[in-house]
């Protein structure tokens, strides 16, 4: 136990591998899925895992990637576990100030069902409403995803217009998108055809049958 401590027991560490267990190998995409860490301090516990020998750093075309060692890949079991007793024991609703819209999207683009997306390029604009309106775009195109804070030269196929705490009760497991679309609190529009299909190409948070579970 206490060797597992020196590696896992500080406020960032299980969070990171979650990251890495969720799929993030790039420096900048860990970063992004971690709001409130500084990329100094990200750098030094990554170097911790690397030196404990739960990551490796890969040389890739471009840079390199973190990737789970053996070790690293059988911490999934109790990350997953960590996250389930989260959820029945400490379960509370989001608050509006915890929820960073660019970070919710990013979350969305990772928990994708590959198989269920179209054949063709779609784009999400994610119309975020509430004291700090902003736009974000996804974009869908071939089984890759893709997020943009600026404007991608395409028009938009799907706009989802909502604050971004009902976003993240949808994608935490509290409601569904139908739901949530049906009481109001988020507006969805674009061809039918599309957005019947929508809530079927994200799997959501990996903790959403948990929550669901819990509320029933």
């Amino acid at each position: 136990m206490a060797l597992a401590s020196a590696v896992l027991a500080d406020r960032w560490m299980p969070l990171i591998v979650r990251e890495l267990v969720l799929g993030s190998r790039r420096f900048n995409d860990i970063d992004r899925g971690l709001p409130g860490i500084s990329r100094t301090l990200l750098k030094q516990r990554l170097h911790h895992l690397e030196r404990k020998g739960v990551l490796e750093m890969v040389p890739v075309a471009r840079g390199h990637e973190y990737q789970l060692t053996p070790a690293g890949r059988d911490l999934e079991g109790v990350i997953m576990a960590i996250g389930e007793w989260a959820v029945r024991w400490m379960f509370a609703e989001p608050e509006p100030r915890e929820v960073d819209p660019v970070t919710l999207t990013w979350w969305m683009s990772r928990r994708l069902a590959r198989d269920e997306l179209p054949a063709g390029r779609v784009i999400i604009e994610f119309d975020y409403r509430g004291d700090d309106p902003t736009h974000i775009w996804l974009i869908l195109d071939h089984q890759e995803a893709s997020v943009c804070t600026d404007h991608p030269g395409f028009p938009s196929d799907i706009v989802i217009a909502t604050e971004p705490v009902n976003l993240m009760r949808v994608f935490s497991g509290i409601t569904t998108l139908p739901q949530a679309n049906a009481d109001g609190t988020v507006t969805l529009t674009g061809p039918p055809r599309l957005l019947r299909a929508l809530p079927t190409w994200f799997l959501w948070s990996p903790f959403a049958p948990a929550v669901r579970h819990h509320l029933s």
